[in-house]
């Protein structure tokens, strides 16, 4: 870890009024105990209000408030990898908004880091996806988000047609396939639909609203039940 991300993680650490000691900070950020020591007396030098004393324990005063945001090199990793995946493999929408954040993500970086996010070589390629499926996904997630009632023309893995009136509760994605989370109330039941596989959706201009056993936590925990019986 570079001795600015130690820096800003021992501040993060410190946020909140909370009492930590050198020994807590040294396991979290796996160094020595006198490299806290250090690192602290730093921070010190420069401004930032920590009171305390070795053996004793550290603690921020209330206030203070980091300069402009910075990520660490791994969650710059993290972030680019993410904006690419969503880029390759979300909706169009998706696709847009990802775009738009690496450029955001490059123009909070400090002037000197700002190439960082094109050297990082992680990509993502999906040639699987159509504009259809985009398009699908970013209905979808609209969809779910305002509890809209769908009527689909689905395929099953026989390529046997039916039509079912659905309400869409999240999305799932299975590294190269999207399915919709939903409880179907032809079925009575929840089901799965692979977005792939939906030849046509309409809106059915019919809200619905939360009941109980038929959400996405109550989704979960029959998933958990099921997977939990012998």
């Amino acid at each position: 870890m570079r001795r600015a991300d130690r820096l800003f993680q021992i501040v993060q650490q410190l946020r909140g009024g909370r009492l930590v000691t050198a020994a807590m900070l040294a396991e979290r950020l796996e160094v020595s105990e006198r490299t806290i020591y250090r690192d602290i007396a730093d921070l010190q030098t420069n401004g930032v209000p920590i009171d305390g004393e070795a053996g004793v324990g550290y603690l921020m005063r209330e206030g203070f408030d980091l300069p402009p945001l910075m990520f660490s090199r791994d969650e710059v990793v993290a972030l680019v990898a993410g904006a690419r995946l969503i880029r390759a493999w979300g909706g169009a929408t998706m696709a847009r908004a990802a775009e738009e954040a690496l450029v955001k993500i490059t123009g909070v970086l400090p002037v000197n880091e700002q190439r960082r996010p094109e050297q990082i070589e992680i990509h993502a390629i999906a040639s699987e996806m159509t504009p259809t499926v985009r398009t699908r996904i970013d209905d979808l997630e609209k969809a779910v988000e305002n509890r809209r009632r769908l009527k689909i023309d689905y395929a099953d893995a026989e390529e046997r047609p039916t039509k079912r009136v659905v309400r869409p509760l999240g999305l799932w994605f299975w590294g190269k396939v999207w399915t919709l989370i939903a409880w179907c109330e032809l079925r009575e039941d929840f089901r799965v639909f692979r977005l792939d596989r939906i030849a046509a959706m309409t809106d059915q201009d019919a809200p619905f609203k939360p009941e109980r056993g038929k959400t996405l936590t109550d989704f979960y925990r029959v998933m958990e039940e099921e997977c939990g019986r012998p």
